[in-house]
């Protein structure tokens, strides 16, 4: 396919792995060439590093090849490097494939502090799975998440990170099925270290800001080299990929890899947990309270007419933090870990020349193991309090308040139908319950079905997303309402951010996120769920408990008459940098103006 129709289709691009000794192959599979059967397939148009084609066949080989264990990153290395050296002298005779090389090392280091260790090498991805959730007060739910010890395809992973891009997924359009058939053709469920990392946007319909350019409508990655780490180990790998229907071969791969190899860091340090104090110049948000509380009041008038069927709108807040120094996004990622790590997701996305979008979010929208799969309706908002008496009075206020119980049940009852489509049963236990997190506790419900088959994982994504958590109901409705709202671009933020694999995948909403941006600060993002007898004023009040887990970590903040006298200087820089912003400078000294006053 050619001119304006390839243009339409998914971006795929290929790159790079390094050298290695003595092979014990683990895992290895080899494809056999048959057609798709599935109704809705169509070869989509793709490119390796600009190079277009038309494959329409699976993978000739995918491939995972395990080496015996090291006792360093640095040893691991050597390892991978001599490895890769052996595959140049003796190539596979596949004409396309993908091909993982691992490492295990004896000593058990946090994938973070590696990551952090790479220099700002881009592309990057992180993400890193929950151990276990707490839903009442003293006890637990444990959940077989992708990356938990109880899954029984990577008993011990923990948490992953990559730099480089061995093949990568990106366009501007709507995720659609051919580009999950695109990424799915480099997986397999006999080699499940194999994954692709990456977050589709909240709604691909609206008007991508220059912020959120080079994320596209999607961006997904299978990293070049990644390391992970495990409950008691660690693992350093490389993956290479080639296609020659794709103009990028086997040589291409190995060289881009080789390239990539010369600028991976063994030298991992251990991070402090808390982000150096600086000081802010100037915070500012879009809409401000004033407008908040216009807006809030227009979407409860609409809900509360008999005409209209919209009985929920997420409306969300954008806040932007410049301070005096840069924001390193893995340091304030690694802090968030830290404090809030054991009941959330942390996730870190950035394609080239990109911001870092990064957060702390505790939302599940499925996970999937073969066949079973498991979602999560979560809804309602409460502090924790500052004692066991009080924390029992908020638990006892949020399961009662008739609000909150309307949102969740929106919530939880769209789930359900929606898994009800695509499975044999669908189990909802408990029914509704607490879980509490550090700073903030919500009304819960898990979510478990069984899919009647593996190719119905991308119904359950397109329609599980937007949920009516960080949506509305019903969802077009919804969706128009916010459209017509926000004067800002959501991008990534509430999208699904998680990741593909052979034999399971799993995806978190993208909520508690930020865009962390060299030189222009960050960017905040929360929303809350308007219903009947929601209040703009204690709306308001949740949005600043979402954002404090970031807000909490930029501890200085300069007196209001350095903060005027500096707005100036400010403004110039953020005029110079992002002249596309949609809020633009009259919007932004009107906001700065709102918030001092």
């Amino acid at each position: 396919m050619a001119g304006a129709a390839a243009a339409r289709h998914c971006l795929v691009r290929f790159a790079d792995p390094e050298p290695v000794k003595t092979i014990d192959i683990s895992c290895q599979t080899t494809l056999s060439i048959r057609q798709s059967s599935h109704h809705r397939y169509q070869s989509c148009s793709l490119s390796m590093n600009g190079c277009r084609g038309e494959p329409g066949l699976p993978m000739g080989t995918v491939e995972s090849r395990t080496f015996p264990a090291v006792a360093s990153p640095a040893l691991a290395m050597d390892r991978l490097k001599s490895a890769i050296s052996q595959l140049k002298s003796n190539p596979p005779s596949f004409t396309s494939g993908i091909i993982r090389l691992q490492v295990p090392i004896e000593e058990e280091i946090e994938a973070i502090e590696w990551l952090h260790a790479q220099n700002q090498f881009l592309p990057r991805c992180y993400f890193s799975g929950r151990r276990q959730i707490n839903v009442s007060a003293g006890s637990f739910i444990d959940f077989t998440n992708g990356n938990n010890a109880h899954s029984s395809i990577n008993p011990n992973l923990v948490s992953v990170a990559g730099v480089g891009s061995a093949v990568f997924f990106r366009d501007i359009r709507p995720f659609s099925y051919s580009d999950w058939r695109s990424i799915k053709r480099f997986l397999s469920r006999e080699c499940p270290f194999i994954r692709a990392y990456g977050a589709i946007r909240f709604d691909a319909r609206a008007e991508i800001s220059s912020e959120w350019e080079d994320f596209g409508s999607f961006y997904f990655m299978v990293p070049q080299v990644e390391f992970d780490e495990l409950e008691e180990t660690s693992m350093l790998a490389v993956t290479l990929a080639w296609d020659n229907a794709l103009s990028w071969t086997w040589k291409d791969a190995v060289e881009t890899l080789e390239s990539t190899m010369c600028q991976v860091s063994s030298n991992v340090v251990k991070l402090r947990n808390e982000v150096s104090r600086t000081f802010i110049i100037s915070s500012n948000h879009v809409p401000t309270k004033r407008h908040w509380y216009l807006a809030v009041e227009r979407a409860l008038q609409i809900i509360n007419r008999s005409s209209t069927p919209l009985t929920k709108v997420v409306l969300a807040r954008s806040s932007r933090v410049v301070t005096t120094t840069d924001i390193d996004p893995i340091t304030w990622l690694a802090c968030l870990k830290h404090v809030e790590g054991e009941n959330a997701y942390q996730f870190c996305l950035q394609p080239p020349d990109a911001p870092a979008f990064i957060g702390n979010t505790p939302e599940q929208l499925f996970h999937r193991k073969w066949l079973n799969i498991s979602s999560e309706a979560l809804a309602g908002t409460r502090a924790r309090g500052g004692s066991t008496a009080l924390d029992l009075q908020i638990e006892h206020d949020l399961l009662s308040s008739p609000k909150d119980h309307l949102e969740f049940t929106i919530v939880r009852e769209s789930i359900r139908s929606k898994l009800e489509a695509v499975c044999d049963r669908v189990v909802v236990k408990p029914q509704k319950t607490i879980r509490k997190l550090p700073r903030v506790q919500h009304l819960y419900a898990q979510l478990t079905g069984r899919l009647r088959s593996e190719d119905d994982e991308f119904d359950i994504l397109s329609s599980l997303h937007p949920s009516p958590a960080v949506c509305g109901f019903p969802t077009e409705e919804a969706r128009l309402l916010i459209a017509e709202t926000e004067v800002f671009d959501r991008g990534m933020y509430a999208g699904p951010v998680g990741w593909f694999g052979g034999g399971e995948s799993e995806f978190a909403v993208g909520i508690r996120s930020a865009l962390v941006e060299k030189g222009l600060g960050a960017l905040f993002y929360a929303g809350t769920g308007i219903v009947e007898g929601s209040n703009p004023s204690l709306e308001w009040d949740e949005l600043e408990l979402k954002t404090s887990q970031f807000t909490k970590l930029l501890k200085l903040e300069v007196p209001l008459q350095s903060k005027i006298e500096n707005v100036g200087t400010e403004l110039k820089r953020f005029q110079r940098t992002r002249t596309k912003n949609k809020v633009g400078i009259e919007g932004y000294l009107h906001s700065f103006r709102d918030e001092e006053n």
